[in-house]
């Protein structure tokens, strides 16, 4: 972890803020999170149930650790949306998928230089992958009304009202979506 900075309250080697994923096999996110994004398990972090589910386990992603845990079996499902910086998108991207995601968003540039992509877990968790792709161009007012730019921002906003919609009157299981 390369956390210095203390923060009154903030364990060292923690950000200010941490997200939690629960799912129904919090196993699979995992396997899924070390494919695409080159994820560590924290030594030691992992807790269990009774039943054998996870209660508890910290994954290390780069600078940051997210925190998951097992749903219970009458909760609703909670997919999370976590944005992923990385150096090579492109490559993030065809790990993630390769790792059992499914595209939501292709890698796609945008006007502000970055190259922006979405893959689903097989949990159904949504992984914004994105990357630099440019320096911000010093026009990017100008560059944001270019009809090329505004398409790719419309794909971009499209495609994940796409995947939210298709989502409606489904269950995601722990083999991922699945009609209800």
């Amino acid at each position: 972890m390369a956390h210095t900075k203390s923060t009154a309250g903030v364990p060292n080697g923690y950000a200010t803020v941490t997200p939690f994923i629960v799912s129904r096999d919090s196993a699979r996110v995992i396997a899924f999170m070390a494919a695409a994004f080159d994820a560590k398990e924290k030594e030691g972090s992992r807790a269990f149930n009774l039943d054998g589910s996870i209660s508890h386990v910290e994954i290390e992603v780069g600078d940051s650790v997210v925190m998951l845990f097992d749903a219970g079996k009458d909760w609703p499902e909670t997919p999370a949306f976590v944005r992923v910086f990385v150096e090579d998108g492109d490559a993030a991207y065809r790990r993630a998928l390769e790792a059992g995601g499914h595209s939501v968003t292709t890698m796609t540039e945008l006007s502000f230089g970055d190259r922006v992509g979405r893959v689903a877990d097989p949990c159904g968790n949504v992984w914004w992958i994105q990357a630099a792709a440019a320096k911000v161009p010093e026009d990017i007012e100008e560059r944001g009304r270019d009809p090329e730019m505004t398409q790719a921002m419309h794909y971009v906003q499209e495609s994940l009202d796409r995947e939210l919609v298709a989502r409606r009157g489904t269950v995601l299981g722990p083999r991922g979506l699945t009609v209800a």
